[in-house]
């Protein structure tokens, strides 16, 4: 683990691997920690000791075995990976095969890696990023081009945590094992899909990432553009890594924002407000944000794609923070019929499927007839909680670097094409072609905006987090 001693590797990663060894998976396993900070070995016991605690209380017995080994042998260690042959020492003296995660910011994950060359890699050796990957489409393709100049593509596994396999999974089944379903997905049956991953955490002390990212490259370049992809994706003849991964592929080089962008993308940013119990300051007075920047801290986009499938189905795409209520859910709009009966009274409105990410739930709203007058159409919910996985996200991705399977990593030329999306609206932005507008933070967001109002009939999505 390079950047062991970051937030990363002991808010999310260690916790992750620890649930993963837990359940008694990949005995044997040493894990290493390296980063810049001087630590102690007192210190790193500790974090390993409190990234493992939690784990250790719902092990199994070969898993508790496991991670009180761990808590034993593992070591760290201080390097400045940019260093030339510093890390290549570091590797050569490793067992293989050797995953390396870049726990750190990816100029540095960039720079370390020009520094090593093919022969100071244990064979086997696999490389795991995280996001973003890179910071444009030109420099995805650098990146990815130093990348596969040491290890060949199906060893570098590109995180994307908000896709679990649970999560994957359980979109595939329900689109490609109900025959009631996949006749009526397309542009003849749909009217539009939306993606919200709309959250009530401000900076949450990131403000040096996240006031360089900002929400469109945070969220809507990085994941939920791999969501649409699943969403919008042909059938995979094999849930396998090959056939999955290029059929996402084939929906991202066929995704686009139309122009102009002052119609099919919006931007705004959170004013002084409050979010239940706690006053929120202006975004600009947050510790750490320029706000010269002028960085965005809710985003929506419009994508179109390019497919027989599709023409001319509207994906709106939604991330922002310091919002009044969670939503992470992908929302599926039918159509409307194309005759209702006279007689009936009420009104006939579309009928919607909600899928709920974290915790996974399926909702589909539908029209049914009373109760009182049976010729009174009424709106109705039909829920189901779907299979959830024992594992945290990151222990899911571990799990995949461990066995070799990159099925759920990013593909690079995937990573291009997400970029190849964006960089045209972020070039917009930048030359002020949109207006940043505003919100109160525990607002839903600009009043004009159509998706800042929550459902009218105020029915909740991922229940276990208040998400409407």
């Amino acid at each position: 683990m390079l950047g062991a001693s970051g937030d990363l590797t002991g808010r999310l990663l260690f916790p992750g691997l620890a649930r993963l060894l837990a359940t008694g998976r990949h005995a044997g396993l040493s894990v290493m920690g390296a980063g810049h900070e001087n630590w102690t070995e007192q210190q790193w016991a500790a974090r390993v000791h409190d990234a493992t605690e939690g784990a250790l209380a719902e092990a199994t017995p070969e898993g508790r075995q496991e991670l009180e080994r761990v808590r034993r042998e593992s070591t760290y260690q201080q390097l400045d990976v940019t260093a030339p042959g510093v890390l290549a020492r570091f590797l050569e003296a490793l067992p293989s095969p050797v995953a390396v995660y870049f726990a750190l910011p990816p100029q540095i994950t960039e720079k370390a890696c020009e520094v090593l060359s093919p022969a100071d890699l244990p064979p086997g050796t696999r490389f795991v990023l995280e996001k973003p990957f890179g910071t444009s489409e030109s420099s995805a393709e650098s990146l990815n081009e130093t990348l596969r100049a040491l290890v060949p593509e199906q060893q570098i596994h590109r995180v994307d945590h908000f896709l679990g396999k649970g999560t994957v999974l359980n979109i595939l089944g329900l689109r490609f094992a109900n025959n009631f379903l996949e006749p009526v997905w397309n542009r003849d049956h749909i009217e539009k899909v939306e993606i919200f991953f709309d959250e009530d955490l401000t900076l949450e002390g990131r403000a040096g990432y996240y006031d360089r990212a900002g929400a469109l490259r945070d969220m809507i370049q990085s994941h939920l553009l791999h969501v649409m992809a699943i969403l919008a994706m042909e059938t995979p003849a094999r849930l396998d890594e090959r056939d999955l991964r290029d059929q996402i592929s084939a929906v991202l080089r066929a995704a686009r924002v139309e122009e102009p962008f002052a119609e099919t993308t919006r931007r705004a940013r959170y004013t002084a407000g409050r979010i239940g119990n706690r006053e929120v300051p202006d975004y600009t007075a947050e510790s750490g944000v320029e706000a010269a920047r002028g960085t965005e801290t809710l985003a929506e986009i419009t994508v179109t794609l390019a497919t027989w499938r599709w023409a001319g189905v509207p994906f709106v795409l939604r991330s922002g923070k310091a919002l009044g209520a969670k939503r992470k859910e992908a929302v599926i709009t039918f159509k409307p019929v194309p005759h209702l009966p006279e007689g009936f009274i009420g009104v006939d409105e579309p009928n919607r499927l909600r899928i709920g990410f974290g915790p996974d739930v399926l909702q589909l709203d539908v029209d049914v007839n009373g109760p009182g007058d049976v010729l009174t159409l009424n709106r109705v919910t039909l829920d189901a909680d779907l299979s959830a996985t024992d594992l945290l996200p990151y222990g899911e991705v571990l799990d995949g670097v461990l066995s070799g399977d990159p099925l759920l990593s990013v593909r690079g030329d995937t990573a291009e094409s997400c970029w190849r999306v964006v960089d045209p609206v972020l070039s917009a932005w930048a030359a002020d072609k949109v207006p940043m507008e505003t919100y109160p933070a525990g607002s839903m967001g600009p009043e004009r905006w159509a998706t800042s109002s929550l459902e009218a009939d105020g029915t909740e999505v991922g229940r276990d987090e208040g998400v409407r």
